[in-house]
């Protein structure tokens, strides 16, 4: 296990973002100003301060809110390949900073660096995606039961959308929506996590000097920060869409909230994601991909591989697989390219970690590869532990249960079906993946009695997605999708359009109304 504990440029990173001193955190593009608390913003990699930020006020929130319903009276009347352009420009201006902010992702919240560069690489792609979209943003045709009579539906801006992110992937959720709602007229106001504060700031100064450069109005792309501002944000009326990415217990109280004024929302909500292994797979694909699904990350992503349901014929060989592979795995600073597993994002989610392992020995789970707590140099920040397998039954409390962290429940299977239905029996619905060679079971696993999660893989594993896609579950992690596909829809304002080109008034269905 690698114990180097070096900075690897960091300081170079924060100076090109633009991040040196204490940051403001409410932003309304170009224009900067907070009067909330200051938090302090400390790596879990080396548990140094990287800086602070001077969270949002009522004040300042509602002055974020002005600007944003002003600017979207004239953003939405900007031709959309027009909005495409500016958000292909911002695309560009990520490839130039992808580096910095990459390193900035890894060190405030402790995913390696390959996997910083990753996330701001999904940033890329998503505005590659949403400039070709800014011209395919369709309606529909009818042919009217009415003679001389056209139907067709379209889609409007829809208006102020609010965006509330989380700590594990702290720039690319945000873009996701961004970009996607600002080729669709739409204006954002984001509230990132307040745990990485500075990659909210970074993107901002990003995002700012391109908006500056194209003449976009202020408050086009908004910035508020602290906990005050997710309930405002939920609570505001002025906000049609609120898409919310975290657990599913305040997944709950948003949609609740925003539901109760008949407002949108996008819930991207908690995973309990399973791999079945059948008898018929290839172990050296399933070594990858459960590997990586479970530990990379440090288990932070809501696709993490948390269940490993294994066919009874293949089950010891599979696991003295992961056995070798885990013992290979270095642990420790995640800007370090040698290192597999970087640090949890604090030492709340260490003791969740050490809970949960507690939670499922006592509940009768076999420990095959113990976990623990890494102390001495180059773990000073506490938040380092060792990626754990556990045997168990997917009955288990802690098993049903979302526990952040790299811990991997194992347990073994008879037939196909009994598999499916283990993979199914937990209230999430986010990812799943099979691994095997064999047709009838693939295809079983994508029917319609097969996999109920919103994403379903053969041959890779539950953790990753491309933008081309449409990313989001069922049950428990909430229903709603971004990135790809039609996810586009939900940020804008659909309306179906009669047109009457004739001299007489026909009403519809043959109804009768002579006067």
């Amino acid at each position: 296990m690698s114990t180097q504990t070096q900075n690897f440029g960091i300081e170079e990173a924060l100076k090109a973002l633009g991040l040196e001193g204490e940051k403001l955190g409410t932003s309304t593009g170009t224009q900067w100003f907070s009067n909330g608390k200051t938090i302090e913003s400390y790596s879990p990699a080396d548990g140094k301060l990287i800086g602070s930020v001077k969270t949002s006020s009522q004040e300042d929130y509602e002055a974020v809110m002005a600007k944003a319903t002003e600017a979207f009276k004239s953003w939405r009347l900007v031709p959309a390949p027009k909005r495409g352009e500016i958000v292909r420009q911002v695309g560009e201006a990520l490839r130039e900073n992808k580096e910095a902010l990459g390193k900035l992702v890894s060190y405030e919240m402790g995913k390696s660096f390959q996997e910083g560069l990753g996330e701001v690489q999904e940033m890329i792609d998503i505005c590659d995606y949403a400039v070709g979209l800014s011209r395919q943003l369709y309606g529909f045709t009818m042919h009217s039961e009415r003679p001389k009579h056209r139907m067709y539906d379209q889609y409007h801006p829809l208006g102020v959308v609010g965006i509330i992110s989380a700590f594990n992937f702290p720039v690319a959720v945000w873009s996701w929506n961004a970009a996607l709602a600002w080729v669709c007229g739409d204006v954002c106001v984001w509230k990132p996590s307040s745990k990485t504060p500075l990659c909210a700031v970074a993107c901002q100064n990003i995002i700012s000097k391109v908006f500056a450069e194209n003449n976009v109005p202020e408050g086009v792309s908004c910035l508020v920060t602290g906990n005050l501002t997710g309930d405002l944000i939920n609570t505001d009326k002025r906000i049609p869409l609120v898409s919310f990415t975290g657990s599913t217990r305040i997944g709950r109280h948003v949609s609740k909230v925003v539901a109760e004024r008949f407002g949108r929302t996008i819930l991207e909500l908690g995973g309990n994601n399973a791999i079945i292994v059948s008898e018929h797979a290839d172990l050296n694909m399933v070594l990858v991909g459960a590997v990586f699904g479970a530990v990379g990350t440090a288990g932070q992503r809501c696709t993490t591989t948390r269940r490993l349901i294994v066919h009874e014929s293949v089950y010891d060989k599979t696991i003295e697989t992961l056995k070798k592979a885990y013992a290979q795995l270095k642990i420790g600073n995640p800007l370090d390219a040698s290192n597999h597993v970087g640090p949890l994002i604090d030492k709340k989610a260490t003791e969740d970690y050490l809970n949960a392992i507690a939670k499922a020995k006592a509940e009768g789970g076999n420990v095959i590869v113990e976990g623990g707590v890494l102390e001495g140099e180059g773990y000073e920040s506490g938040c380092y532990v060792k990626p754990c397998i556990i045997e168990a039954k997917n009955h288990f409390e802690i098993v049903q249960e979302e526990t952040f962290a790299p811990i991997l429940y194992v347990m073994k299977y008879n037939n196909i079906e009994e598999a499916i239905d283990m993979q199914n029996d937990v209230p999430q619905g986010l990812s799943s993946s099979i691994f095997t060679t064999n047709m009838r079971e693939a295809e079983l696993f994508l029917s319609h009695a097969g996999s109920d999660c919103g994403i379903a893989n053969v041959n890779i594993g539950t953790s990753g997605a491309e933008i081309g896609g449409a990313f989001g579950g069922e049950k428990e992690t909430g229903g709603g999708r971004e990135s790809g596909s039609d996810a586009w829809k939900i940020y804008m304002r659909r309306q179906t359009n009669t047109i009457n080109y004739g001299t007489e008034l026909p009403l519809a269905q043959g109804i009768k109304f002579d006067f």
